[in-house]
């Protein structure tokens, strides 16, 4: 399967389309593997870059999602929306003889799994979280696209299909809140925000400390036990539907390898120096996972008397380059207010965030590079001149340069 030729076709001439993919012999492990990986990252990882690099802000008000919370919450989301994409199913299979069609598991999971696709690609609006609404507009599509297929992979008469359609859309919703409900537990993991009082909230910077990481993975190893006890579940429910050993449960623990490989932890720390002129290192640290959304990332923090300056590296891998970045890298805005600057442009191949209060109290800088890698600055008590100089003294252009890991 071509992947971006099918969801340019399911998109663009979708009735069409259905014929062919109710004709594939395509299995389930085949459809999550070559297909619903991918297209459901791209709204984990725009949410995250959203949320926590890019950030919200209106008013003098900003917000930035610390960057492990943000991981933490892309993870869920990535998995969670995996999972419900096959309990979907199921609901759409065992409500086929209600609207006198005929019960298919495969050709309700394909059903599900293809129709989503509106929703998945709308998720690159969570780039620009001012831009969500947007998002939610274009996956009302999918439900166009239910109604198209219903018919066709369910054999359902057409003048069911709409009745159909509407109660796997309240389905849909519910499934959505549950989605919602299990991620949204991420917002209360800890992490240090930004206030009223700027970027900054507090004496924190916008990641976590240690304690708060060890919290967070803690309970996020509770939430992959419980995930773990729901696939094994629906994989019963699956096998009580008739599912034959043609078409084997979906593997939806990992993501696989060849999605693209990210620079190791260690790597990324050693371009964090001991200290950066008056600046000296104060703490260090370094997270990589090699299951669910490939990620490597290191940060340190820095003081000079009451000054403070926190540098983030994140990584995650080349799938970030060749689905989100495109479009980041693409994007320009600015808004400025009495106190405060918020713009992003392009500089070369890469695009750089700027966010400050005029009176130099604080300040962010982050750059992305066409390689997937997010170098972030963020400064209390540092203007956005000093806080570029520091950057543009770091090894940025290494970064750059640096060949990603071979594939395993």
């Amino acid at each position: 399967m071509n992947l971006i030729q099918r969801v340019q076709d399911i998109l663009l001439k979708p009735k069409d389309t259905w014929q062919v993919i109710e004709s594939e012999s395509t299995n389930t492990a085949a459809i999550y593997t070559q297909y619903l990986i991918f297209l459901a990252a791209i709204p984990a990882i725009a949410g995250f870059i959203g949320m926590s690099l890019i950030g919200v802000g209106a008013f003098g008000f900003s917000y930035h999602m610390p960057l492990v919370q943000g991981l933490i919450m892309a993870v869920g989301r990535y998995v969670v929306s995996l999972i419900m994409i096959f309990v979907l199913a199921l609901i759409v299979d065992a409500l086929a003889p209600t609207f006198n069609g005929t019960k298919n598991s495969n050709n309700a999971l394909k059903l599900v799994a293809y129709a989503s696709t509106a929703g998945f690609v709308a998720g690159v609006f969570s780039l620009i979280p001012m831009l969500g609404i947007l998002g939610a507009l274009v996956s009302l599509y999918s439900i166009y696209l239910v109604y198209i297929g219903l018919p066709v992979m369910m054999k359902c008469p057409q003048e069911k299909a709409i009745g159909y359609t509407a109660v796997v859309v309240i389905c849909g919703i519910v499934a959505g809140l549950i989605i919602g409900a299990v991620t949204s537990m991420g917002m209360g993991m800890g992490g240090y925000g930004y206030g009223n009082r700027g970027m900054f909230n507090g004496d924190n910077v916008g990641m976590t400390n240690t304690r708060d990481v060890n919290a967070n993975m803690a309970k996020m190893q509770i939430a992959a036990e419980k995930m773990k006890e729901l696939s094994a579940q629906m994989q019963q429910a699956q096998a009580n539907a008739g599912a034959t050993a043609a078409t084997p449960a979906p593997v939806i623990s990992a993501m696989p390898t060849d999605a693209g490989s990210v620079f190791s932890p260690q790597d990324l720390k050693a371009l964090l120096p001991d200290s950066i002129g008056d600046f000296k290192r104060t703490s260090i640290e370094s997270h990589g996972s090699t299951s669910g959304l490939l990620f490597a990332t290191a940060s340190a923090k820095y003081n000079a008397g009451n000054k403070e300056i926190q540098l983030g590296l994140l990584d995650q891998g080349s799938i970030v380059a060749t689905s989100a970045m495109p479009v980041l890298l693409n994007t320009t805005s600015e808004q400025e207010t009495a106190t405060s600057v918020d713009k992003m442009y392009r500089d070369g191949k890469r695009s750089v965030h700027e966010k400050y209060l005029k009176d130099g109290s604080s300040a962010s800088y982050t750059i992305y590079l066409e390689n997937g890698v997010h170098f972030s600055a963020e400064g209390k008590g540092v203007d956005i001149a000093a806080l570029k100089n520091i950057v543009s003294s770091l090894s940025v252009d290494k970064l750059e340069a640096m060949t990603r890991p071979a594939k395993q």
